[in-house]
């Protein structure tokens, strides 16, 4: 069967511009990473040398060791307690039928779809009347807020794949709820909490805005820093902020990656029961 011209003609237009796309995207990668090793770079297509020091300069200027614990602290704690909250609450809506579940699943996914600068300002200043804004604990909360909606929408699917008989079983043989979840659920729903749990991480080293507002000197994410290095006044060396740069991207990537290793993308789409 031959494919009729506009059809081709359509392809070819759509993998053009998304060849333009990938070219842009890779060329600005480049360009940041090239600049972070670059002596000096004025008016030339490649800079006149090569060098470390600017890695050297950002460490010791930015105090990345600190930002990077920071990150991993903030990170880690939003994965443990959203999977606390979600993977019962995800329970719940795939075992429970009541009045107004539609709406209570709409209700959970605003937070990732509206911007969270939307919400985040009202949040932050609740948060600083009572004393947590700028603290470690005001930014995982903030963080927690489109996180936890994220992992019920993960987890959901999941857990409705689960055969309702093996809980039946389990409880005909004594097991109480806690016993139940701990030793049936949790090693068949094993896949889906570490789907979600390594996209809530990535999610939240690439969390700006809510951490952004709620953050103070002491609890501030590697995102964060970096945007006040960029925007901060002052003159700084571009080439220490593109090194500050290339160690987030690093980072983000890192993750990124472990996170496709393990997750299946098409797991992640919500079962419609008929």
């Amino acid at each position: 069967m031959q494919t009729h011209p506009l059809a081709r003609l359509w392809n070819a237009a759509v993998w053009v511009l998304t060849l333009f796309f990938l070219v842009n995207v890779a060329a600005m990668i480049a360009m940041v990473a090239l600049n972070s090793f670059a002596a000096r770079w004025f008016n030339s297509w490649l800079p006149s040398g090569l060098t470390l020091r600017w890695y050297e300069s950002a460490w010791g200027e930015f105090q990345l060791d600190d930002l990077l614990i920071v990150t991993m602290e903030v990170t880690l704690a939003v994965v443990v307690i959203a999977a606390l909250i979600g993977i019962p609450a995800a329970y719940a809506l795939a075992r429970a039928d009541f009045p107004g579940k539609r709406l209570a699943q709409v209700l959970f996914l605003l937070p990732m779809m509206i911007p969270p600068i939307t919400y985040g300002i009202p949040l932050a200043t609740v948060l600083y009347q009572v004393d947590l804004g700028g603290t470690m604990a005001g930014v995982v909360i903030a963080n927690l807020v489109p996180t936890v909606p994220f992992v019920i929408l993960v987890m959901t699917p999941f857990i409705e794949q689960i055969d309702t008989n093996l809980e039946s079983a389990a409880r005909i043989f004594g097991a109480n709820t806690w016993r139940m979840f701990l030793h049936v659920l949790v090693p068949l729903l094993a896949p889906g909490i570490l789907a979600a749990s390594l996209i809530v991480m990535v999610r939240t080293i690439g969390m700006f805005e809510l951490t952004f507002l709620t953050a103070g000197p002491d609890s501030q994410t590697l995102v964060v820093a970096l945007y006040y290095a960029a925007f901060a006044p002052g003159v700084r060396a571009g080439q220490s902020i593109s090194a500050m740069a290339v160690v987030y991207m690093l980072l983000s990537l890192a993750w990124l990656l472990i996170a496709l290793r393990f997750v299946n993308p098409t797991q992640l789409v919500t079962r419609v029961k008929s």
